[in-house]
Protein backbone atom coordinates (compact mmCIF):
# COMPACT_ATOMS: atom_id res chain seq x y z
CA UNK A 1 0.00 0.00 0.00
CA UNK A 2 1.98 2.39 1.02
CA UNK A 3 6.04 2.31 0.65
CA UNK A 4 8.68 2.43 2.99
CA UNK A 5 9.73 5.98 3.35
CA UNK A 6 6.11 7.34 3.74
CA UNK A 7 6.41 5.02 6.35
CA UNK A 8 9.44 6.41 7.95
CA UNK A 9 8.38 9.99 7.49
CA UNK A 10 5.06 9.42 9.33
CA UNK A 11 7.13 8.06 11.75
CA UNK A 12 9.02 10.53 12.22
CA UNK A 13 6.68 13.67 11.83
CA UNK A 14 4.72 11.70 14.47
CA UNK A 15 7.65 11.38 16.86
CA UNK A 16 8.26 14.91 16.73
CA UNK A 17 4.45 15.76 16.97
CA UNK A 18 4.32 13.55 20.70
CA UNK A 19 7.59 15.04 22.06
CA UNK A 20 6.61 18.92 21.11
CA UNK A 21 3.13 17.88 23.10
CA UNK A 22 5.23 16.09 25.85
CA UNK A 23 7.81 18.67 26.14
CA UNK A 24 5.08 21.09 26.76
CA UNK A 25 2.90 19.34 29.31
CA UNK A 26 5.88 19.01 31.19
CA UNK A 27 6.64 22.90 31.47
CA UNK A 28 3.47 24.05 31.76
CA UNK A 29 3.25 21.20 34.70
CA UNK A 30 6.74 22.43 36.69
CA UNK A 31 5.50 26.12 36.23
CA UNK A 32 2.38 25.14 37.91
CA UNK A 33 4.22 25.16 41.28
CA UNK A 34 5.85 28.32 40.62
CA UNK A 35 2.80 30.74 40.01
CA UNK A 36 1.94 33.06 42.45
CA UNK A 37 -1.86 34.19 41.12
CA UNK A 38 -2.39 38.26 42.20
CA UNK A 39 -5.88 38.94 44.04
CA UNK A 40 -7.06 42.70 45.84
CA UNK A 41 -9.48 42.39 48.99
CA UNK A 42 -12.27 42.29 46.99
CA UNK A 43 -11.42 39.87 44.82
CA UNK A 44 -10.67 37.71 48.39
CA UNK A 45 -14.08 37.98 49.05
CA UNK A 46 -15.50 36.51 46.44
CA UNK A 47 -13.40 33.45 46.31
CA UNK A 48 -15.55 30.46 46.26
CA UNK A 49 -13.47 28.13 48.45
CA UNK A 50 -10.19 29.44 50.23
CA UNK A 51 -7.22 26.52 49.67
CA UNK A 52 -3.84 26.90 51.11
CA UNK A 53 -2.00 27.75 48.08
CA UNK A 54 0.64 30.97 47.89
CA UNK A 55 -1.29 33.73 47.16
CA UNK A 56 -0.14 37.52 46.21
CA UNK A 57 -2.42 40.54 48.20
CA UNK A 58 -2.18 43.78 46.53
CA UNK A 59 -3.82 47.43 48.00
CA UNK A 60 -3.18 50.46 49.66
CA UNK A 61 -1.85 50.11 52.95
CA UNK A 62 -4.58 51.80 55.50
CA UNK A 63 -4.02 54.75 57.40
CA UNK A 64 -3.59 54.36 60.91
CA UNK A 65 -3.61 50.68 60.42
CA UNK A 66 0.49 49.66 60.89
CA UNK A 67 0.89 48.11 64.25
CA UNK A 68 4.53 47.29 65.15
CA UNK A 69 4.77 44.09 67.80
CA UNK A 70 8.06 42.49 68.92
CA UNK A 71 7.36 40.07 66.23
CA UNK A 72 5.49 41.11 64.24
CA UNK A 73 3.67 43.68 62.45
CA UNK A 74 -0.41 44.23 61.25
CA UNK A 75 -1.76 45.90 59.38
CA UNK A 76 -4.49 46.19 56.80
CA UNK A 77 -4.50 46.37 53.01
CA UNK A 78 -7.50 48.19 51.01
CA UNK A 79 -8.57 48.83 48.08
CA UNK A 80 -11.24 51.07 49.14
CA UNK A 81 -13.63 48.93 49.10
CA UNK A 82 -12.62 46.04 50.82
CA UNK A 83 -9.57 44.96 53.42
CA UNK A 84 -7.69 42.33 54.73
CA UNK A 85 -5.75 41.79 57.73
CA UNK A 86 -2.03 40.86 57.35
CA UNK A 87 0.68 39.52 59.49
CA UNK A 88 4.12 39.45 58.60
CA UNK A 89 7.20 38.86 60.53
CA UNK A 90 10.58 40.27 59.12
CA UNK A 91 12.21 43.44 57.69
CA UNK A 92 9.85 46.15 55.92
CA UNK A 93 11.22 47.54 52.27
CA UNK A 94 11.79 51.26 53.08
CA UNK A 95 9.43 52.01 51.24
CA UNK A 96 6.24 50.58 52.93
CA UNK A 97 4.27 53.58 54.84
CA UNK A 98 0.55 54.21 55.39
CA UNK A 99 -1.30 55.28 52.30
CA UNK A 100 1.18 53.42 49.85
CA UNK A 101 1.05 50.56 47.47
CA UNK A 102 1.95 47.31 48.78
CA UNK A 103 1.87 43.61 47.11
CA UNK A 104 2.02 40.76 50.74
CA UNK A 105 3.32 37.36 49.47
CA UNK A 106 1.93 34.32 51.38
CA UNK A 107 -1.21 32.00 52.34
CA UNK A 108 -4.97 33.19 52.60
CA UNK A 109 -5.88 32.02 56.53
CA UNK A 110 -9.35 33.33 56.17
CA UNK A 111 -11.21 35.89 54.11
CA UNK A 112 -10.39 38.59 56.61
CA UNK A 113 -6.79 37.51 57.87
CA UNK A 114 -3.32 36.89 55.60
CA UNK A 115 0.01 36.07 56.35
CA UNK A 116 2.44 37.31 54.28
CA UNK A 117 5.97 35.80 54.07
CA UNK A 118 7.30 38.74 51.38
CA UNK A 119 6.29 42.46 51.55
CA UNK A 120 7.02 44.37 48.10
CA UNK A 121 6.00 48.24 48.38
CA UNK A 122 5.57 50.01 45.52
CA UNK A 123 6.19 53.34 44.47
CA UNK A 124 4.41 55.45 41.53
CA UNK A 125 6.26 56.62 38.00
CA UNK A 126 6.98 59.90 40.14
CA UNK A 127 9.77 58.67 42.19
CA UNK A 128 12.66 60.08 42.77
CA UNK A 129 15.35 59.54 45.31
CA UNK A 130 16.07 61.93 48.47
CA UNK A 131 19.88 62.36 47.15
CA UNK A 132 18.61 63.18 43.67
CA UNK A 133 15.92 65.78 44.24
CA UNK A 134 18.08 67.20 46.93
CA UNK A 135 20.51 68.05 43.94
CA UNK A 136 18.18 69.51 41.62
CA UNK A 137 16.82 71.60 44.46
CA UNK A 138 20.79 72.90 44.83
CA UNK A 139 20.96 74.02 41.16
Amino acid sequence: MYGRKVKLRFLFIASVFLSLILSAFLILKSLEENVVYFKSPSDIQFLEEIKNQKIRVGGMVKENSIKVLPEKINFIVTDYKNEIYVVYSGVLPNLFSEGKGVVAEGFLKDRNFFEATKILAKHDENYMPPEVKEALKEK
